[in-house]
């Protein structure tokens, strides 16, 4: 008898169905791939040098603790009540296998089947598969003009189901950042309501300031309704070590703990050592990529100022650029075949992020120098209207 695999209740990867679409290209320049956001750069030479250390050492590939190294756990803690001028410990830090791992634990521990979770549009598209792999519902909160969503706008979407109001800052995909002042009205609406505010701040040393992305560390009681989640992937250029962690209260940490325990029993020993020495040894080094991030997000500005073709930059920020298409009459999937196979131009389209099609397309400005950015612009202008 054949095996019959359980239909899943989402679509395929975005990532890999856009990708696909490599297979039909007609040009031969060179591509520009701006879908996937990964640095394009190798890690800190002394994050390399300490993971080469540990790789040749006896005791390198051992287990670690489940909750994560410890001097990790208390470098991060260390850096996060600095950087937010706020109070977080060790006890507060457990490290994960990635950011992605970070959410699919403490949505799986706060939520049941049933029960619903509020992502604000455009969504990371890997936060609404999880959530319906699981049979969670997830409820949409539509932002304002300027893409920012809004804690009134969030609390007027909660019922007796609701477990969580997530936010992704800076947005994936729109990059958009929320202001300090709405997060703290977001945590105040959490604790009216006795759910948890989940921050996925993957890209929060891609701010273009210095300043704490929010006040929420600074309350004492922040660990009642708050879950922080992070990744070191893009922070230290260390994608495929796999390595984030969960800022929350030990009582919803020791949940997380239960399910970590059956997944991957502790997170990767390497990608924590890299980690590690990125936090610990790195930080000019750090500095010096976001600058150069930063520097990109305003020369992709500047390239889409005109309206290339039609398209526009409806915002940009962290990694990512969130870009209207002009074919009224054109799926958004369309768009994006037409720009790869006859402009070598590959982006995901918006509709992996929005359960319709809004034509919009995200691009990944960090995954290309200045002047391939110009490039894409006259692309787009020559596949325009």
């Amino acid at each position: 008898m054949r095996l019959t695999p359980r239909t899943l209740r989402q679509t395929d990867s975005p990532i890999g169905v856009t990708y696909a679409l490599l297979d039909e290209r007609e040009g031969t320049r060179e591509l520009l791939d701006l879908a996937q956001a990964a640095p394009q750069y190798p890690a800190a030479p002394s994050v390399v040098e300490h993971v080469v250390s540990v790789a040749r050492d006896a005791h390198g590939a051992d287990y670690v603790d489940l909750a994560g190294l410890p001097r990790l756990r208390t470098a991060f803690a260390d850096e996060l009540s600095r950087d937010y001028r706020g109070q977080v410990s060790e006890e507060n830090v457990v490290v994960t296998a990635g950011c992605n791992q970070a959410f699919c634990l403490v949505t799986s521990a706060l939520a049941e089947p049933g029960d619903e979770v509020i992502l604000p549009l455009p969504y990371y598209f890997n936060h609404d598969m999880w959530l319906r792999l699981d049979g969670i519902e997830p409820v949409y909160l539509e932002p304002g003009p300027d893409l920012v969503p809004t804690a009134a706008a969030a609390e007027a979407l909660i019922t007796p189901r609701t477990r969580a109001i997530v936010l992704v800052t800076p947005g994936n995909p729109s990059g958009v950042t929320i202001p300090p002042e709405e997060i703290a009205e977001f945590a105040r609406v959490a604790e009216r309501h006795g759910i948890a505010l989940v921050l996925d701040e993957t890209y929060r040393s891609f701010r273009g300031t210095d300043e704490p992305a929010h006040p929420l560390f600074a309350d004492p009681n922040w660990p009642e309704n708050v879950v922080s989640l992070h990744s070191f992937s893009k922070d230290l250029a260390i994608p495929g070590y796999r390595v984030g962690a969960i800022v929350a209260s030990p009582a919803l940490n020791r949940e997380i703990m239960k399910l970590l325990d059956c997944v991957t029993i502790c997170p990767p020993r390497i990608g924590q050592e890299a980690a590690w020495a990125g936090l610990t040894g790195a930080g000019e080094w750090r500095r010096a990529r976001a600058a150069e991030v930063a520097e990109k997000r305003t020369r992709f500005a500047a390239a889409m100022a005109d309206r290339p073709g039609g398209f526009e930059l409806l915002s940009v920020g962290g990694f990512f650029g969130w870009v209207r298409h002009p074919f009224t009459g054109r799926s958004t999937e369309d768009v994006v075949r037409e720009l790869v196979v006859k402009h070598d131009a590959l982006v995901i389209p918006g509709t992996a992020f929005h359960p319709e099609d809004r034509r919009t397309l995200r691009v990944s400005i960090s995954n290309v120098d200045h002047a391939a950015l110009a490039d894409f612009a006259g692309r787009l202008a020559a596949a325009g209207l």
